[in-house]
């Protein structure tokens, strides 16, 4: 377990934020029957978790930057420093009372990722990395999957949807992928996806079309759990453009290959 005091700080924040977000998911499922169904309350679940974040870590570190999804950036005196925060990563999930999803705070040093925090409530599942500390579930030092062969593989991915991403270009990398790996899943939260990456549940994950929010916390829990992230141009810049892929060496090698030749 990492014990800094900033991990210290990281962790409260997202326990507070995790603790509403598990009592406003207890009334989803008997809000589905209504005629208006969840939508309204969900975003008002999604508001005052990012509300718990934003006011503990401002209290925490008064004077580093925020990234949030609701809010949208908010400068510091300490420009160097930003949270990046999705409070409530896996909206439609949560909208149909479908247990995936999870708070995901990112701290991003000097452009990098430097510390993440993933949180899913429902299962206590509280995934931390900070840079040189190493990542953990909860007690367990992380360590990528160790597979070699893209054919012993299971692989995330995300899949775009009405009024988003480019399908033709996705049923492309589909068709390349699907028929090289033992099995293709989606969870609809990105940030599960790359803790589970670090973890070693998935072999590997890609993405397009994300936010920043979506991947500061995963892409330090990939890299210090022994992972490589890219962008799938295979270049650094993925907060700038927004695309993913991630997995240990070999397998971000290989699935990236594939995808190009798509």
């Amino acid at each position: 377990m990492i014990r800094t005091p900033l991990m210290t700080v990281m962790v409260q924040a997202v326990r507070k934020a995790g603790r509403a977000l598990v009592r406003d998911f207890g009334e989803v499922e008997n809000l589905q029957v209504s005629a208006k169904g969840p939508a309204n309350f969900v975003s008002a679940a999604d508001r005052k978790a990012e509300e718990i974040l934003f006011t503990e870590l401002s209290k925490a570190r008064p004077g580093f930057s925020f990234l949030m999804e609701e809010r949208g950036r908010v400068e510091g005196t300490d420009v160097s420093n930003e949270w990046v925060i999705d409070p409530l990563d896996g909206t439609t999930n949560f909208l149909h009372g479908i247990p995936l999803f999870a708070i995901s705070v990112g701290l991003v040093r000097n452009g990098l990722p430097y510390a993440g925090v993933i949180f899913n409530p429902v299962a206590d599942e509280l995934y931390i990395a900070e840079k040189g500390q190493g990542a953990y579930l909860n007690d367990r030092r992380l360590r990528v999957a160790a597979r070699r062969k893209l054919a012993d593989c299971v692989v995330s991915c995300g899949l775009p949807h009405l009024g988003r991403g480019n399908h033709a270009r996705f049923n492309r990398e589909l068709a390349a992928v699907q028929t090289q790996v033992a099995g293709l899943r989606r969870t609809g939260a990105a940030a599960l996806d790359l803790a589970w990456v670090a973890s070693g549940r998935f072999d590997a994950f890609w993405e397009r079309d994300l936010q920043s929010w979506d991947m500061a916390a995963g892409l330090a829990l990939v890299r210090e759990a022994g992972g490589y992230v890219s962008d799938l141009d295979g270049g650094d810049k993925v907060l700038e453009k927004g695309d993913v892929i991630a997995g240990n060496e070999d397998m971000h090698r290989d699935l990236l290959a594939l995808l190009k030749s798509a």
